[in-house]
C-alpha cells in the first residue's frame, strides 16, 4: 500500500504542477491585455464595438469578459475530456472498476460551476444597475415623442411631464429630425408615444428602450463620450413605414451644445442653429423615405404620394 501511494504521489504532484502552470500562464496572458485589446483582436466576439457612452463601455466590458471566461472554461473542459480519452483508453479486455469515485474531483465540478455562475450574476447585476441608474439632477432632459412614422425631440427645463419645452425638433417625410446632444454630460431621455409602441434605438449606444403610448413614460440616462453623427432608428415594428422611421444623433462638445440650444431658444430653426455651430444643417448618415408607390412597385418617382 505504501509503495503504491509513493508511486502515485509524483504523478499527482506533476498534474497539480501542470494545472498551476497552465493557470499562471492564462492569468499572465489575460493580465497582459486589456478588455479592449481582447475585443479588438477577436472582432469584439460579435458585440458591435465599444459604443459611444459610458454605459455602453460597461456593457461591452461585461460581454468581452464573460466570453473570455466562457472560452476559458470550455478549453479546460475540452482538455479534460481529451485527457480522459487518452489516459483511460481501453488497454485490455478486463472491465474497469465500476464503483470507484473521486471525492475531490466531484467537489470540484460541483463547486466550480456554482462559483462561475455566482461571479457572472454579480457583475451582470452591477452593470445592469449602473445602466438603469437615474441621477437626481441630470444635466439635460430630452423628451422623445414617437409617432407614425417619425420623431419629435423636446428639450426640457426639468423632469417629468409637467416640465416646460424650451426647444423642439420635429421630423417630417422631407427632413430627417436631428437630435443634438453634448458629450460628458448626463442626458435623461423621457419617452412617450402618440399612437402605438415604438422603440428608441441608437445602435452605437448599445441600448434601446420601448416608447409606449398613454401615461407610461419610459426613462433612462446616458453619458455620451464621443462626438460624431449616428443614425437612430425605431426598433419596434410599428406599421407600414417602420423601416424608414430614422433620425440622426449629433454629439458635440458642451460649448457647441450651449450655442446650439441658445440659438434654438432665440427662435432659430434646427438647420440654422446647426449651421451656427459649424455643423451640417441636414442629416448626413440617413435620408428621408419616399412615400410614393405604385400598386406593385415601391418608391416609384412617377406616382402620386400614398394616400392621395
Amino acid at each position: 500500500m505504501g509503495a503504491r501511494s509513493s508511486a502515485t504521489r509524483p504523478r499527482a504532484v506533476g498534474r497539480a504542477a501542470g494545472l498551476g502552470l497552465g493557470g499562471a500562464t492564462l492569468l499572465t496572458l489575460l493580465s497582459g491585455c486589456s478588455i479592449a485589446d481582447w475585443g479588438d483582436a477577436f472582432g469584439h466576439f460579435g458585440w458591435p464595438s465599444r459604443g459611444i457612452s459610458l454605459q455602453a463601455h460597461e456593457m461591452y466590458d461585461l460581454w468581452i469578459a464573460s466570453t473570455i471566461a466562457a472560452l476559458t472554461v470550455g478549453i479546460g473542459v475540452w482538455g479534460l475530456i481529451f485527457w480522459c480519452v487518452i489516459r483511460y483508453r481501453k488497454r485490455g479486455e478486463e472491465l474497469p472498476v465500476q464503483t470507484r469515485f473521486n471525492m475531490p474531483m466531484e467537489i470540484l465540478y460541483t463547486v466550480t460551476p456554482i462559483l462561475i455562475v455566482a461571479v457572472l450574476f454579480f457583475y451582470t447585476a452591477v452593470v445592469q444597475t449602473n445602466v438603469d441608474k437615474l441621477s437626481k439632477n441630470p444635466d439635460q432632459v430630452v423628451e422623445v415623442v414617437a409617432f407614425k412614422w417619425n420623431w419629435q425631440f423636446n428639450y426640457r427645463d426639468g423632469m417629468g411631464k409637467d416640465a416646460n419645452t424650451v426647444a423642439s425638433t420635429v421630423g417630417s417625410s422631407d427632413v430627417i429630425p436631428i437630435l443634438v446632444l453634448p458629450v460628458g454630460q448626463t442626458i435623461r431621455f423621457e419617452e412617450t408615444s402618440k399612437d402605438v409602441i415604438h422603440s428608441f434605438w441608437v445602435p452605437e449606444m448599445l441600448f434601446k428602450r420601448d416608447v409606449f403610448p398613454g401615461n407610461v413614460r419610459n426613462v433612462f440616462e446616458v453619458t455620451l463620450d464621443k462626438t460624431g453623427r449616428y443614425v437612430g432608428r425605431c426598433a419596434e415594428l410599428c406599421g407600414t413605414y417602420h423601416a424608414f422611421m430614422n433620425f440622426e444623433l449629433v454629439t458635440v462638445t458642451p460649448d457647441k451644445f450651449d450655442q446650439y440650444l441658445a440659438a434654438r431658444k432665440a427662435g432659430k430653426s434646427t438647420q440654422d442653429a446647426l449651421s451656427a455651430i459649424g455643423e451640417n444643417p441636414y442629416a448626413t448618415r440617413t435620408s428621408p423615405f419616399n412615400t410614393r408607390r405604385q400598386s406593385h412597385t415601391w418608391n416609384a418617382p412617377e406616382t402620386v404620394a400614398a394616400g392621395k
